[in-house]
């Protein structure tokens, strides 16, 4: 007779067959992630069948990681990308350089998603959240991430989403915007492109259309010295910092292993107070 160790051991080798068999390359991580997810054989069967179809891992065990948390995702919503951590810890650096200063911070997450940004800088400070996404899905699914960091969720086009009395009040402004070239977006692996909103993909011609949008605005959300944050690829750094510094936005770039960050302070108004200063770059 078989151990119940032995029929555990048989049931997870069936699982990594089918999923090597569907063109998994992580075969065994995910086999492992599917039966601690999956409470009896049935409920397995059904994320196999998923997962076999070409669903991305994420959408069938209903949600990703990023440093450290889950992020509740589902079909149809933007999956956090692990190169997106860089840019949360960069949000961290920042706000931890302003702890002490007595006055809780005002962090907007743009083009929220699943509202994994704002989530995971709430984790670590104590700020008022508010997040924004154009699409319905994703703001569904932020409602439900940051429900348990009291973030404020609201669906709209970019600034049109937020309060009027943010403006000028924005200490940390992420915008993890789309990026990619239109002309770019069929060459996506296929879980991207087939599987996520391409209004969270596509970034027009250049890739740049949304970034150009969110600069111009920024400034009349942000305090002087307030920071945007925003990912891009190294091919468009150039790009992206003269977009930024067109709108008395002052860029760096930040670069981790495979991501890269352009971090921008915003700059007093040429009639702002002499008194006022921006915060180190």
């Amino acid at each position: 007779m078989q151990s119940d160790g032995t029929l555990v051991d048989a049931r997870a080798r069936r699982v990594v067959a089918r999923l090597r068999a569907a063109g998994c390359v992580s075969a065994e991580e995910e086999a492992e992630l599917l039966l601690a997810e999956a409470p009896d054989d049935g409920a397995l069967e059904r994320l196999l069948v998923r997962r076999e179809a070409g669903e991305p891992l994420e959408h069938v065990l209903g949600w990703a990681e990023l440093l450290g948390l889950r992020v509740a995702v589902g079909p149809g919503v933007f999956v956090p990308r692990r190169r997106t951590e860089a840019l949360v810890l960069e949000a961290r650096r920042l706000l931890g350089e302003r702890a002490g200063d007595g006055r809780r911070a005002v962090v907007v997450d743009l083009c929220c998603g699943s509202g994994a940004l704002g989530l995971a800088v709430a984790a670590t400070h104590d700020v008022e959240l508010h997040a924004a996404d154009v699409d319905p899905t994703a703001v569904g699914y932020a409602r439900e991430n940051l429900r348990r960091v009291g973030g404020h969720v609201r669906q709209g086009d970019l600034f049109e989403a937020l309060p009027p009395d943010l403006r000028g009040r924005v200490d940390l402004l992420l915008a993890n915007v789309p990026y990619v070239p239109a002309s770019a977006v069929a060459l996506l692996p296929a879980e991207a492109r087939d599987h996520e909103p391409r209004v969270a993909l596509d970034g027009g011609p250049d890739g740049l259309d949304v970034l150009r949008r969110v600069a111009a605005a920024a400034t009349d959300w942000l305090r002087p010295g307030g920071h945007l944050l925003t990912e891009t690829s190294e091919s468009q750094v150039p790009q992206a910092r003269r977009v930024l510094a067109t709108h008395r936005l002052r860029p760096r770039v930040v670069r981790s292993e495979d991501a890269v960050v352009v971090a921008a302070v915003a700059l007093p108004s040429p009639d702002a107070d002499p008194r006022v200063r921006p915060a180190p770059a």
